[in-house]
Order: C-alpha cells, then sequence, then structure tokens
C-alpha cells in the first residue's frame, strides 16, 4: 500500500529495473552516409536509457523510487549514480561491474529531425538474475515494479516473478520490441507496447492492419492481466478481458518527443501505486507525457508533480467553464 507525504497524500513506491546509456548526440546538416565524413555540432551528452528515463520520471512525481540494473566503473556509471543521488532514487539495486563499460548511445540527427543510433549495452547485458536476488528486498517492499527490455529479458521476467509472488502490481514496457511469442508473460499485470512493439511481440510485419484492440487481445493470450497500447496523438487503449477503453489524447505543442513513451511508463506506474484504477492512470500517464513533449530532450523534459498538478487543474477549469456557457 502505498504510504503517505507531509502534506498525507499518497506517495507510491515504486521499483524500476532497467538500463542506463550515456547519450552522446551531435547534429549536422543531414545523416551521412556509408564511409563518409561529415563536419557535425552541438555535441552534448545527456543521460540516457529507458531505466534511467523512468526512475527520473517517477522521482519527480513524488514517488519514492528504488533502481535495479548495473553500470561500469568508469566516468558515464559515475554521472548516473550521481543523477540518481540529485534525484533521490534509491540505488539499491545498482552494481558497478568493475572492468565493464557503462551502456553508450552514439545519435547522429539532422536539421529535419531524423537520426541514426547505435547503442552499446555494455555493463546493461550482464544485469542477471542473480542481481535481482541480491535486491529482493526492494521488489516486494514495492507498490509497483517496472521493467523494459534494454536489459536481457530473463533478467526482467525474473524481477517481475519475485515482485508479483509478494503482491506487487507490476508492468512490462516491452521496448525495445521483441517477438515475445512463446514466452510467459502471467507475472506481468500490464503490458505496455505501442502498435510498432505490439506487432513485433506477435511476430507481425510493420504494415500489419489489425486495430490496436485486436493486437491487444492477442497480447493478453500470452498471460498479462491488462494491454496498454500507446497510440501517440491518438492516445491510449486499455485492453481487459472485460473489453476496452479508450484514453483520450492530451493536446500540448510538441517540440519533441523522444522519451514520451519512458515518460507514460513511468507515470502509470506512480498511479497504480497509489491506487488508481487502470484506465484513471493511464489518463494521468498521458498528460505526464503530453506535457515533457513540450521540452527538448529526455530527462530535462520531464515535468515534476506540481506543475502536472497546475496543468490538470487548468484543464478542469477549461472544462467547467465550457460546460457552464453550453448550457
Amino acid at each position: 500500500m502505498p504510504t503517505e507525504d507531509a502534506a498525507g497524500a499518497a506517495r507510491a513506491a515504486v521499483a524500476v529495473i532497467g538500463s542506463y546509456a550515456k547519450a552522446l548526440v551531435m547534429t549536422a546538416d543531414r545523416i551521412p552516409a556509408p564511409g563518409e565524413t561529415l563536419i557535425g555540432r552541438d555535441y552534448r551528452g545527456t543521460f540516457g536509457g529507458k531505466g534511467s528515463d523512468m526512475a527520473v520520471q517517477a522521482a519527480r512525481l513524488g514517488a519514492g523510487v528504488s533502481y535495479l540494473g548495473v553500470v561500469g566503473d568508469d566516468t558515464h556509471g559515475a554521472e548516473f549514480r550521481a543523477l540518481l543521488a540529485d534525484e533521490g532514487v534509491d540505488p539499491v539495486g545498482l552494481r558497478v561491474a568493475p572492468g565493464e563499460s557503462t551502456g553508450v548511445g552514439f545519435i547522429v540527427k539532422d536539421t529535419a529531425g531524423r537520426n541514426v543510433i547505435v547503442v552499446d549495452p555494455g555493463a546493461n547485458d550482464s544485469f542477471s538474475p542473480a542481481d535481482v536476488d541480491a535486491a529482493a528486498g526492494a521488489l516486494t517492499a514495492a507498490d509497483v515494479a517496472l521493467a523494459q527490455l534494454e536489459i536481457p529479458l530473463p533478467t526482467a521476467l525474473h524481477a517481475l516473478t519475485v515482485a508479483r509472488a509478494a503482491g506487487v502490481t507490476t508492468i512490462l514496457n516491452p521496448a525495445p520490441a521483441v517477438d515475445l511469442r512463446g514466452t510467459d508473460l502471467t507475472s506481468v499485470d500490464v503490458l505496455t507496447p505501442n502498435e510498432h512493439e505490439a506487432k513485433v511481440a506477435l511476430g507481425l510485419g510493420p504494415d500489419d492492419a489489425r486495430p490496436p484492440a485486436e493486437l491487444g487481445r492477442r497480447l493478453l493470450a500470452l498471460g498479462p492481466r491488462a494491454v496498454v497500447v500507446t497510440l501517440g496523438e491518438a492516445g491510449a487503449l486499455v485492453v481487459t478481458a472485460d473489453g476496452d477503453t479508450r484514453v483520450a489524447p492530451v493536446r500540448v505543442d510538441v517540440v519533441d518527443s523522444n522519451g514520451a513513451g519512458d515518460s507514460f511508463n513511468a507515470a502509470l506506474a506512480v498511479a497504480l501505486g497509489e491506487g488508481r484504477d487502470l484506465a484513471d492512470a493511464a489518463r494521468f500517464a498521458g498528460t505526464v507525457a503530453a506535457l515533457c513533449c513540450e521540452h527538448w530532450e529526455t530527462v530535462p523534459s520531464y515535468q515534476d508533480r506540481a506543475t502536472v498538478e497546475a496543468f490538470l487543474a487548468r484543464a478542469e477549469t477549461t472544462t467547467t467553464t465550457t460546460t457552464e456557457a453550453s448550457r
């Protein structure tokens, strides 16, 4: 059950089982061809990795967050440990692996918004079920356990199995997409693919025309209790054995949607941990993810709880005023 903060509000406990990768970003006039050398500009190093993103977003929404993962004993790993400290995330399950490199992603963006990305998972690949067992207390003490697939699939599923056996709600964001046919997902309460990831998980081609509701129902057959298919600018769809619930999109001026999926998953975990039902939690998550799209990058774009609540209050006032005016 969620605890309470000093003001008496519910405070969820979220365990993030995930990845970290240092993102090394450069802008060029165009994407280089094979063998070509270009002059770039605006080089910057930023925080990356789905686990890192989700831990930061959940913490900024007021959750008590614990983190399980692996980084190398290098400069990038040290920067990540400093980030967790700055954001108030408990690194109880973070192993520092001597002799291994922290995950790194090389990203080249062009002026048209396209990019090419190459990622070396580094120490993320050595994240094992034994690491999970060493920090099992953090999982079993949480309200929600949240995993992604930038770490080995067996490790993610083992963590969710340990958590669910203790009565913890479990979420698996199946990204990057992998074929999940033949995989037992009964340890997953909520599976959260986008449409592309849902098709890959089911072994379907990118041009497959099945609607999101059918994709969700087919994914339910793999074992999760619910599927939330995120639909970008179209909102989301909650699919359970009892039926489908459409979650309307939140309209904002989009600057950069990078990291919005991670923001959605983190907010979903926080809302479920605070006791909301799944459809209401998905609406909250949609709002949080939309707000991050108003800003560049990932970690710098994630909004805190006060900003989200202020936006929701303005939206409620606008809706009430419009309703009164229409009578």
